[in-house]
């Protein structure tokens, strides 16, 4: 009876389907490096957004180029490079396959998609490119845009950081989670929430574009500094928290190479350290800004004293011919 049982088992093993992640697909291998390579998947409305970005980007340079006007080489590296590479790097090689089996790889995508590929973007002055390549009736279209009352709303430092805050807190602590993890497309709208989420926040503070309302660089500064504890309070509650985020999603995929409590706690540590590394060196980026703002301003200043310094002696060498 026991030897038929054990046959019986075996086959139903071999014969059973296999688990299933979000979207139907199968579980993933073990993670590791090289599998960031081999999984990489090309099939995704990301990958096509990606792509028509970048040549957008390139033709507005090359028209540029053509009209004999410059374009700053490090923005091009900066929007190409970071931004959307930064983007395609999470969301399309072999890390979007562990992505609802491993949280761990979910905050990296976390990490990137909302902090570093969104200042990047800011850097690289996408808006300021249209504005300079596009016809007469478009460009007075984007200002419009620009300008608009709801731009206006939602690019507000003190809106853009309540949204930059609260989000994650939203999506980690509700069962809003839980369904991105069984829904591939509500997790596509998540990566794009992200993204939009990080340029609302930063291109107001780092970003090169003229967007209306814009504080000054002190203004800037502090709120940047105020952005600094919150991912350690937000990765420290993950690491500590004492049930798991998705309920029991991560247990129920049965992956004998990955502990959900221990990777939960790595996934916390990376939030923490990865927010504190990318606040603070965003914070010094800003200061290199309105040293250069300053640096720009006293050089006007002085023309301008120049100027009037020229003109004064105009008038006195006038005045003493007469």
């Amino acid at each position: 009876m026991l030897h038929v049982d054990s046959i019986f088992a075996a086959t139903t093993a071999a014969t059973a389907p296999p688990a299933l992640a979000a979207g139907g697909d199968p579980l993933p291998p073990p993670f590791t490096a090289v599998r960031i390579f081999t999984e990489t998947r090309l099939d995704s409305w990301l990958a096509l957004g990606l792509v028509l970005a970048a040549g957008l980007y390139l033709y507005g340079v090359h028209r540029l180029r053509l009209r004999g006007d410059r374009w700053p080489v490090s923005r091009t590296v900066f929007f190409l490079g970071p931004g959307l590479g930064g983007i395609a790097l999470v969301t399309l090689s072999g890390l979007h396959a562990y992505d609802t089996a491993l949280l761990s790889v979910h905050m990296v995508q976390h990490m990137v998609l909302s902090m570093i590929s969104p200042i990047f973007l800011a850097l690289g002055a996408p808006v300021t490119l249209a504005l300079r390549t596009l016809p007469l009736r478009p460009r007075k279209r984007l200002l419009a845009i620009v300008h608009s009352r709801v731009v206006r709303i939602y690019s507000f430092p003190l809106v853009a950081f309540a949204i930059f805050v609260a989000n994650p807190f939203v999506l980690y602590f509700t069962g809003l989670y839980r369904y991105t993890l069984e829904h591939a497309w509500a997790h596509e709208v998540v990566h794009a929430h992200f993204i939009m989420t990080g340029c609302v926040f930063f291109w107001p503070l780092l970003g090169l574009d003229p967007l209306p309302g814009r504080w000054p660089y002190p203004a800037r500064a502090l709120l940047m500094l105020l952005s600094v504890p919150f991912h350690t309070v937000l990765g420290l509650t993950i690491m500590q928290s004492t049930t798991l985020l998705g309920d029991d999603w991560y247990p129920s995929l049965n992956l004998s190479w990955s502990n959900p409590w221990d990777d939960q706690v790595v996934a916390g540590g990376i939030l923490w350290a990865g927010g504190e590394f990318v606040s603070v060196t965003m914070l010094a980026v800003l200061v290199v800004q309105w040293i250069r703002q300053s640096e720009r301003e006293s050089r006007r200043l002085d023309r301008e004293l120049d100027r009037q310094e020229a003109r004064q002696r105009a008038d006195e060498a006038a005045g003493s011919a007469v």
